[in-house]
């Protein structure tokens, strides 16, 4: 059944953070949430939500214009995509997205004023607009859970399911030491993202690095843990592409054996720039692309590099390539996890419904979220409130990780139902 949208409409409010959150060498202070909605012409609507991080997806915006001047280019292409929409018939919104893919590159491209911007900050800009349509789709064809929802051709790599999944907030380089022990002893976290690529040259971020890996495994590196097999706290390291060569990841790594963490590293997402293509599987730990790899296609090239998993973000570059990516490295025989883009509670959903299907890492007994937004809004309370189920166990993590029960399953995460506050903020009611 072909569907056809007759009306979409967005609009945005910004959310400030706690404090500014710093990567890649620079510092956002706000997110942009989005909401999109689709409309047919017998009345089915979806609403989709996401989260603007321009930063992440593309760091070259953020640093030739300002914050706001970033987001706002981020949100013209998501109005760009809407109106696209209405004049283009999908059957699924895989298709929808594929069909008016190029064209909104070659416009993003023209309005951020880089001609080969970087593709994912497209996607990134379309994840409202796809959510929209996944849930159009849904309820044009009946479907009431998210099973049911994906094509079957994407189901395959899809068809764990967990009981449980790790709760996994980040840790800044900027993050006091007695914080990182408090989320470990006091909070009960059991795997920590620790971001990598300290400020300054490379021997000023290699020296840095060094330094705060010392400073972490002092603190919690002989914390005892009951999701891994070797029973041992797990580091999970992000580097956002600053290690420029890789005898310099190597030279972390050696003095990461050196000290003893070394068995701890389950995996080091994203180390080097998208444009180094040196072959990364001799490195002796799980290396994973996250930023470089935006399409299927380029997971494809990545696995080939020797990259043993896959950062999948719903929630940042569409559930509809998230899908084409999750099944290229599924038939690869490589493992994904779910990685976040300090989204809101409600959108955190679309994200734990792919980590509870995706077989675990590994060495671990459970699935993987990423999961940082309860550490950086300021008014994460308040967010709190809009989810539609804010007060359920799989909602709530405790002791560092989402109980999964049937009620989760039988919901989807309450990704079907709308949303008040953001179908409000879309239709301009008060």
């Amino acid at each position: 059944m072909k569907l056809k949208v007759e009306k979409s409409s967005c609009n945005f409010e910004r959310e400030p953070l706690v404090r500014p959150f710093g990567f890649k060498g620079g510092y956002m202070n706000q997110i942009w949430q989005v909401a999109a909605k689709l409309e047919t012409s017998d009345g089915i609507s979806g609403l989709g939500l996401g989260c603007q991080n321009v930063l992440w997806s593309d760091s070259r915006v953020f640093t030739s214009t300002s914050e706001p001047g970033g987001n706002a280019l981020m949100f013209a292409i998501t109005e760009r995509a809407l109106r696209m929409i209405r004049d283009t018939d999908f059957i699924t919104p895989i298709d929808l997205m594929d069909r008016i893919f190029d064209d909104l590159y070659s416009y993003a491209c023209d309005i951020t004023g880089i001609s080969n911007l970087k593709k994912t900050f497209v996607l990134n800009a379309l994840v409202p607009a796809d959510n929209a349509a996944w849930v159009l789709y849904a309820r044009k064809h009946g479907l009431e859970n998210f099973d049911r929802m994906i094509p079957s051709e994407y189901r395959p790599s899809l068809s764990y399911r967990h009981k449980k999944v790790a709760s996994v907030p980040i840790s800044s380089y900027a993050m006091p030491i007695r914080e990182v022990v408090e989320l470990v002893s006091g909070q009960g976290y059991f795997i920590l993202k620790l971001k990598l690529g300290s400020p300054g040259t490379q021997s000023e971020m290699l020296a840095g690095d060094m330094e705060r890996l010392e400073q972490v495994h002092k603190s919690i590196g002989d914390v005892d843990v009951s999701y891994t097999k070797n029973g041992k706290l797990p580091y999970y390291f992000d580097a956002n592409g600053r290690y420029e060569k890789k005898e310099t990841l190597q030279k972390l790594l050696d003095y990461a054996q050196k000290i003893g963490a070394f068995e701890q590293i389950l995996v080091v997402e994203e180390p080097f720039p998208e444009e180094m293509t040196e072959d990364v599987g001799n490195l002796g730990v799980l290396v994973a692309a996250d930023e470089s790899a935006h399409t299927a296609k380029n997971v494809q090239e990545r696995i080939k590099m020797g990259y043993g998993a896959i950062a999948l973000k719903a929630a940042a570059k569409t559930l509809s390539m998230t899908l084409k990516m999750a099944r290229e490295a599924y038939e690869q025989n490589v493992p994904c996890f779910c990685a976040d883009l300090t989204v809101n509670p409600v959108l955190i959903e679309w994200n734990k419904n792919v980590a509870a299907r995706l077989a675990p890492l590994p060495g671990l007994d459970v699935g993987l979220l990423e999961n940082n937004g309860h550490q950086n809004y300021k008014n994460w309370n308040r967010m709190k409130t809009f989810h539609p189920y804010p007060n359920a166990l799989w909602a709530n993590e405790r002791q560092g990780v989402f109980q999964l029960d049937e009620h989760f399953y039988e919901k989807s995460a309450g990704i079907f139902e709308d949303v008040m506050h953001y179908s409000k903020m879309v239709t301009g009611d008060k």
